[in-house]
């Protein structure tokens, strides 16, 4: 892959100068890119007029994508039910007081992160999960 490409998708979005939508100077119409194939560079030209102008960065898009997925959506509710998991009368449930609930622990899956222990109200109707 293209090294300039790679230096501009690592680059710091914060630092990045910010393209959007740009204009002719001419006639004030959307400019639009478009390869200048006999130079193998990427221009922004007007639809309108003759105007043209060389485009400061070769990337008109970057679509990053940030998955993160809360670990407490996954804990199943039924885990309440499970004999072998140790209770507690210690933590208070912070949605509906009781003072009952079920914990493990749990690494997660992000490296840099700790261990933590996770909750589950043993009211049936409550079922609220949470962390210290």
């Amino acid at each position: 892959m293209d090294s300039d490409f790679l230096d501009l998708v690592e680059e710091d979005p914060a630092k990045k100068k910010f393209t959007g939508i740009k204009f002719c100077p001419d006639c004030n119409n959307m400019l639009y890119p478009r390869e200048d194939k006999e130079h193998q560079r990427l221009m922004y030209t007007c639809r309108n007029c003759d105007h043209s102008e060389q485009a400061e960065s070769p990337c008109i898009y970057i679509n990053k994508l940030m998955h993160e997925i809360d670990e407490l959506t996954q804990i199943v509710a039924d885990v309440v039910n499970d004999p072998t998991l140790p209770k507690t009368y210690d933590h208070v449930c912070p949605n509906c007081d009781l003072k009952e609930a079920v914990f493990f622990q749990a690494q997660s899956r992000r490296a840099e992160e700790e261990m933590k222990l996770y909750y589950v109200c043993t009211n049936r109707e409550c079922n609220h999960r949470w962390t210290d």
